[in-house]
């Protein structure tokens, strides 16, 4: 009888080594670009307390209700996978006593979870980067984050992306809106999709996001909150632009952009493609000042964003196979001993080597072919005997023997 075969949980896959060292470019640019603007990462856990994310996030919201991977342990704590990552940061950051501790400026890099219908560009498991300044309260703060994503994208040549901003207004001039769109979208309610029926009361500017065709039709004429920011937003708003107009960043207002989270206010903002079908986002973020207070914290401003690793990869085109350096070709089992010795010599030197085994020379050669090696180091007795050995360049077919100072000299170039 057969074995079953065993299959992954649908929606998260593996990182297998051509999509990791794609990853892997990705996250090389992002701690380049953060790193001149003074962002230190940090390491944050998997697990988090459920009620973390019920109070910041809030418990109508889809990741609350829907989506999120909530148990309770052996011990009777109600415990998550972390959907996002800004609440977890929040919480450091006031677990930490970094409060008093002057502006922070953080990013860091991993898994989060959320069960939602996997697919292009969407999973289960995904990789991502993000970014969170606590303390930062101004427009212009807002304008160097924004510049920052700009910078970092730009560093990886993706082409064909758009920043658009808009701003969500605040505690002041938010529920006046709220009860507009309320009203304007009970009037078509029987016109809109179960799902916009839903968020109606429990969060309306969701609507607004909907990607239901026949739903988007009937928000045309919907109110927008650009148009109804009290006179501190506005200023914010206006300052924001002033800013990314003084960096010569390029922007679109966008009245539409929500954001699925109850902690943002004032500015949002996102970078998208049109390269990856109906999930077009790939960087998203915005202002959440309230948050930090909602947790337990003093009144503190904090602005962030976050981007997926996975569907930067897909803009990335294919990643480039990894490079060996080296491969060793051992000649007879009395040379073994002393090839793995040069091979290991050669990898203190910094090159990336793959010792092909012993046994038959075609079978050695047709090893080091398969690898992809740049150059083959022959070593037989009589190479041995001498303390040299033959190096074959494998794109020009030229062979030299050396000793192993030569043959460094000959790998570095």
């Amino acid at each position: 009888m057969a074995a079953k075969k065993l299959q992954s949980i649908r929606g998260i896959h593996d990182g297998l080594p051509a999509e990791v060292r794609a990853w892997q470019r990705v996250e090389a640019a992002a701690r380049k670009v953060f790193a001149t603007c003074a962002f230190s990462e940090v390491r944050l856990p998997v697990l988090e307390p459920t009620e973390l994310f019920v109070r910041s996030i809030g418990e109508a919201t889809d990741i609350v209700s829907k989506e999120m991977y909530a148990f309770t342990d052996q011990g009777g704590d109600h415990i998550c996978l972390r959907p996002e990552g800004t609440a977890g940061a929040v919480r450091a950051y006031l677990q930490g006593g970094l409060t008093r501790a002057g502006n922070q400026r953080w990013f860091y890099i991993g898994p989060m979870f959320r069960r939602e219908r996997p697919q292009k560009g969407r999973l289960r498991q995904f990789q991502q980067i993000g970014v969170e300044m606590f303390g930062a309260g101004g427009p212009l703060e807002d304008a160097e984050i924004l510049s920052m994503a700009h910078r970092f994208l730009s560093e990886l040549g993706i082409s064909g992306l758009r920043l658009e901003i808009n701003s969500l207004g605040c505690r002041e001039c938010r529920p006046a809106y709220r009860d507009a769109l309320v009203a304007y979208l009970h009037a078509r309610a029987d016109r809109l999709c179960a799902t916009c029926n839903e968020r109606i009361e429990k969060n309306p500017m969701r609507v607004l996001d909907c990607k239901v065709a026949s739903c988007q039709a009937e928000l045309n004429d919907a109110p927008e909150m650009v148009h109804h920011l009290c006179s501190g937003c506005k200023s914010h708003f206006s300052g924001l632009q002033e800013g990314l107009n003084a960096l010569q960043v390029p922007y679109h207002i966008n009245a539409r952009i929500v954001r699925g989270l109850d902690y943002y206010n004032r500015t949002a903002f996102e970078i998208v493609t049109d390269q990856l079908g109906a999930q077009g986002t790939v960087l998203a973020g915005g202002r959440y000042d309230g948050l930090i207070e909602e947790l337990g914290g003093p009144a503190t401003p904090a602005i962030g964003f976050a981007a997926g690793l996975e569907r930067l990869a897909m803009l990335l085109g294919e990643a480039e196979p990894a490079t060996i350096d080296v491969a060793v070709v051992a000649l007879g089992e009395q040379v073994i001993p002393y090839s793995l010795q040069q091979a290991a010599k050669l990898r203190r030197h910094g090159f990336s080597v793959v010792h092909c085994g012993g046994g038959g020379a075609k079978r050695q050669f047709k090893a080091a072919d398969r690898e992809g090696a740049r150059f083959v180091v022959v070593i037989g007795e009589d190479e041995m005997q001498a303390g040299v050995a033959t190096l074959k360049n494998m794109a020009s077919g030229k062979q030299q023997q050396l000793n192993f100072e030569q043959m460094v000299n000959t790998l570095t170039i």
